[in-house]
């Protein structure tokens, strides 16, 4: 169980500076959350983008990183996903740019990043009142999964919650109700995702659902409706039923909840460091380490 955000930074200040490519570089907050990577040793960059609005920024803010010029959004994407694929940098960030010219790039067959069937997206929340931090996917990438695409979601996010450290990840597979119902598919897609890991096939983690928000994250909720369940209330990983329900959560736990959260496209061949242009420099400072530790060895 991972406490809080602080954790990874703790963990990769003496390791190897890995190279992040910022695309859409004209973005102020991503430069602050860069210069702040830089400052404790966990990060360098390679900025692509409108150079003169970058250059500004960066004399403004006293950065000195390599700046490649790019006349449109499209290029700057393009010469950042091949950047990362030729080994020159290690990790892709979203900047001042549209998520759908990102992903047309990662997603290219000749020189793009895609690994495995599905990119999907993972957030990690630090919530006050939480002991720990808890992960929702996908609410920033996949629209309204089907049951082969909620698979795929959990495999990506397993897989990557084994490489933070969780050997075995509770899973919570999320709905409105704690019972199958079937006027309910998402009650359904749970049961179903619950009995796939009772046999073995979604595997490194343990799946239970359908389980309400409330006694997923919280024991109390779970013993009073008598749940017994060795997820309930023990949830490190929210499954949620399409991309409204993950966006709503993720920024109800900022706005609602004061929280803090990081973003990272999962199932590319290096971590893409996707979150909102609203976001503040806290929330992409938070995503660099999470992005960072998740390709050290452990």
């Amino acid at each position: 169980m991972i406490k809080n955000f602080e954790f990874f930074k703790e963990k990769i200040i003496d390791s190897e500076k890995k190279k992040i490519v910022l695309v859409g570089s004209e973005d102020r907050e991503a430069l602050i959350s860069l210069k702040k990577a830089e400052k404790i040793g966990i990060a360098d960059a390679i900025l692509v983008g409108n150079k003169e609005i970058t250059k500004k920024y960066c004399e403004e803010l006293q950065i000195n990183f390599e700046i490649i010029d790019s006349k449109t959004p499209e290029s700057a994407v393009e010469i950042g996903v091949k950047l990362v694929n030729s080994g020159k940098g290690n990790i892709l960030m979203k900047g001042l740019i549209k998520t759908s010219i990102l992903l047309k790039a990662v997603l290219n067959k000749d020189w793009g990043l895609r690994k495995n069937k599905l990119l999907s997206h993972i957030c990690a929340m630090e919530i006050p009142g939480i002991d720990r931090l808890l992960f929702v996917a996908d609410g920033g990438m996949v629209i309204k999964p089907n049951l082969s695409e909620k698979i795929e979601i959990i495999k990506n996010s397993v897989e990557f919650l084994n490489d933070l450290g969780y050997a075995n990840p509770n899973v919570a597979v999320i709905s409105a109700v704690e019972v199958v119902n079937d006027a309910i598919e998402s009650t359904i897609d749970a049961a179903i995702l619950s009995k796939m890991n009772q046999r073995g096939q979604i595997k490194n983690c343990t799946i239970d659902g359908p389980l309400g928000i409330d006694n997923a994250i919280n024991e109390k909720a779970a013993e009073i409706k008598k749940i017994k369940s060795k997820v309930a209330g023990k949830a490190d990983l929210l499954i949620v039923p399409d991309i409204n329900s993950g966006n709503f959560l993720g920024k109800s736990a900022i706005y609602l909840s004061k929280g803090t959260i990081a973003g990272v496209i999962l199932g590319s061949r290096a971590p893409i460091v996707l979150t909102s242009r609203a976001d503040e420099e806290k929330s992409k400072l938070n995503s660099i380490a999470l992005a960072v530790y998740s390709t050290l060895k452990k």
